[in-house]
């Protein structure tokens, strides 16, 4: 089973800010919603380890789903660029910048992509959300 981490860097009204590592090198950044307190749709999701499988998404196509957050479902990594495109998910990006004067992730899309491809269909992986800010 492969190993997902993320890293967090930074937090603040504007997001949750950090890095995703696979197999132990960073791979892409990524942006969640500020915490608040894990509500649906709202919140980051808390520090811990959990399960993630392929799912295919009716507004995103193939990607994965975060599971087993307590309170909390449809927790998906996806492409977006600011903290009001994550609807509680994940948001991939190649690196930190400004988009109409919000900070977020830029190059989201190609990050997103790369993300799926070196997964390679797996099929479960375990994501570590670690807080280092």
């Amino acid at each position: 089973m492969e190993k997902v981490e993320i890293v967090r860097l930074e937090k603040g009204k504007e997001g949750t800010f950090g890095v995703l590592r696979f197999n132990g090198q960073v791979l892409c950044v990524t942006l969640e919603p500020p915490d608040r307190g894990n509500q649906p749709d709202k919140s980051c999701i808390p520090a811990g380890e959990y399960l993630c499988s392929r799912v295919d998404s009716h507004s995103f196509g193939r990607t994965y789903e975060v599971s087993d957050v307590p309170g909390r479902s449809h927790i998906l990594f996806h492409p977006g660029n600011v903290v009001g495109d994550t609807h509680g998910c994940v948001l991939l990006g190649r690196n930190f910048g400004f988009l109409e004067g919000s900070r977020g992730v830029m190059q989201s899309r190609s990050a997103f992509r790369e993300f799926l491809d070196r997964l390679g269909g797996q099929r479960f992986f375990v994501v570590r959300v670690e807080e280092r800010c």
